[in-house]
């Protein structure tokens, strides 16, 4: 009897393994071939039919961005933007996510609701105020004037206090203040330590969103010395002749980073998003 439950319970997962496993090709896929043509001539971008295996010049293109851009300063521009960002979104989207999950005060309701409606608003409808305001403050050609927009993040404070509301209980705060605990100690001790699977989860979402944010930081950068990846990548598109070779190869390693990030913080990625089907 078990063992022809347990030979019933294995066939009928061979399809979920199938899907699955075709699931994972299309995912992996667009990163192969951007590997592939990364390391091809940019004739190779006409070929019919396709090249689907890499070729020798990996090596070659990226030569040719790192002659063309400041690619490295590029880099540890975006990777100091979006560090800068994630952690002061991660800090700032806690403690107000903290106040509307577990606090009482007048419009409340309200004040929430207006940060979510935030969400709606195209940000190209507030690009030239947003302009002339960091023009008046001089942060242009400046990483603070490339990542101060970011750092309110309706999504971030709505996931945090999701979150808060359903994995921190209140007997537990109580219980903490009749110890004599201050709010910010409570924030500190219990709150921070529950929510790192929901900083994962809001910090990949945050550093991808600033990774490839293009049109702000576009718009305020100017100096080649201040560029950020997708500023400096943008630069290699010619108007007379496009190298399709080097523009992907640069493409290419510009997400290696993202890669490590989520390889890095995967664990505790998943285990927020599987935590409510546990429970």
């Amino acid at each position: 009897m078990k063992k022809g439950k347990t030979t019933t319970l294995k066939a009928g997962t061979i399809p979920v393994y199938i899907v699955l496993s075709l699931a994972s090709i299309l995912s992996i896929f667009p990163f192969y071939w951007m590997f592939v043509m990364a390391s091809q001539p940019s004739a190779a971008y006409n070929s019919i039919p396709p090249t689907l295996l890499p070729g020798g010049m990996l090596i070659e293109n990226f030569q040719k961005v790192l002659d063309t851009i400041p690619f490295f300063q590029a880099m540890w521009n975006t990777i100091l933007l979006c560090t800068t960002v994630t952690l002061a979104v991660l800090v700032i989207s806690s403690l107000a996510g903290f106040a509307f999950a577990k606090f009482h005060f007048p419009g409340k309701n309200f004040l929430f609701i207006c940060i979510l409606l935030t969400m709606v608003i195209p940000p190209q409808l507030g690009l030239i105020p947003q302009y002339y305001l960091i023009s008046q403050l001089g942060w242009l050609d400046t990483l603070l004037g490339a990542g101060v927009l970011f750092l309110l993040n309706p999504l971030g404070i709505f996931l945090m206090r999701q979150y808060i509301s359903e994995s921190v209980p209140d007997e537990l705060i109580e219980a903490a203040k009749l110890d004599g605990c201050s709010n910010f100690r409570i924030y500190r001790s219990i709150v921070l330590p529950i929510v790192k699977p929901a900083f994962a989860t809001l910090g990949i979402i945050v550093f991808t969103l600033v990774w490839g944010e293009f049109l702000w930081q576009f718009t305020v950068l100017r100096d080649p010395s201040s560029y950020t990846l997708q500023v400096a990548l943008a630069s290699l598109n010619n108007a007379f002749r496009v190298d399709f070779g080097m523009l992907v190869s640069g493409v290419f390693w510009a997400t290696v980073p993202l890669i490590v990030i989520f390889l890095m913080f995967n664990k505790l990625f998943i285990s927020s998003i599987t935590e409510g089907s546990i429970k």
